[in-house]
């Protein structure tokens, strides 16, 4: 995938949290402006849309480290996508000596932003 020379990005790994859970929130910014993904996510129940503000807002901070951007609303997410990382299995102690497994999906979160050019 060729990835656009104007794009900025952050990622983070190892989240302790379902990709199914982040993904749902992802799909909603995905294609918006800057801005207006942020008014969106800072008002979402979910707890994966404080995760993905986080994101956002330091994607952002690259963009303007790297290009000058001053104004946040000339950039676009361009991609943000949730992946799914490795499980930590843990055991709990049953009835009668049983164990049940209990494995705590992790996500890794990338989200990236390009500069969106004005006619």
């Amino acid at each position: 995938m060729a990835t656009n020379l104007q794009e900025a990005q952050a990622k983070q790994k190892y989240i302790i949290m379902s990709p199914r859970k982040l993904r749902r929130v992802v799909d909603t910014i995905r294609g918006k402006r800057v801005p207006e993904a942020y008014n969106m996510l800072r008002l979402m129940p979910y707890e994966a849309a404080r995760v993905v503000l986080k994101k956002l807002i330091e994607a952002t901070s690259n963009a303007q480290v790297k290009f000058g951007v001053e104004d946040p609303a000339q950039l676009v997410i361009s991609r943000a996508f949730a992946d799914e990382g490795p499980s930590y299995r843990r055991f709990k102690p049953r009835a009668q000596g049983r164990i049940y497994k209990r494995e705590k999906p992790t996500s890794h979160l990338t989200v990236a932003v390009q500069v969106k050019e004005t006619k």
